[in-house]
């Protein structure tokens, strides 16, 4: 689905507007892998969302993997679970591998069914089943789950729409060379 209005594409580039509003996949997807490239401004704080099964209220019905310019200073005192390539709120990525803004970055997120795994940069930044999340108010290292994501991961499907996160705050994130492989 295209928000009118709200993204661009242009030169093979898809980037946001001044809304922060997600832009969503068409079809529900299961076991896939996507692979993306993102380029970050300085500051932004952005997502991919996977697992999406409801369009009207999805902040609390999905996935996301948190794509964030991690050396900007209003970041530097968040959870660790809020970092690039974690799954936000939940897990924290292994290790940061995010380039400084204005760099393209390279993303791979496999999704088969409740095992979610993040490549950031060709590193394996986060690894996760997603049933190891029983609880809605913190998570399996004893950190505390946002309260705006109160669902235990546990209990979220593992099929859905794919969405990429618009200008959240303001700064936008662009997106180029997007593709999604349905896997067995």
């Amino acid at each position: 689905m295209f928000p009118d209005g709200i993204w661009s594409w242009k030169d093979g580039e898809l980037s946001p507007k001044d809304k922060d509003e997600a832009i969503w996949s068409k079809k529900e997807y299961e076991n896939f892998v996507l692979d993306l490239e993102f380029k970050l401004e300085s500051g932004a704080n952005s997502g991919v969302f996977v697992y999406n099964t409801d369009m009207k209220n999805w902040v609390t019905h999905h996935v996301a993997i948190q794509i964030l310019d991690d050396p900007a200073p209003k970041w530097a005192k968040v959870p660790p679970n809020w970092k690039c390539g974690g799954i936000f709120g939940h897990s924290a990525p292994k290790k940061s591998a995010v380039k400084k803004a204005g760099e393209w970055n390279r993303m791979t997120i496999r999704c088969q069914g409740p095992a979610i795994s993040v490549l950031l940069n060709g590193e394996l930044v986060t690894d996760i089943n997603m049933q190891d999340w029983k609880s809605g108010q913190k998570n399996p290292d004893g950190s505390d789950i946002p309260s705006w994501e109160p669902r235990p991961l546990a209990e979220m499907a593992t099929k859905g729409h794919i969405g990429l996160q618009g200008a959240h705050g303001g700064i936008p994130t662009h997106f180029r060379n997007i593709k999604i492989k349905s896997i067995e």
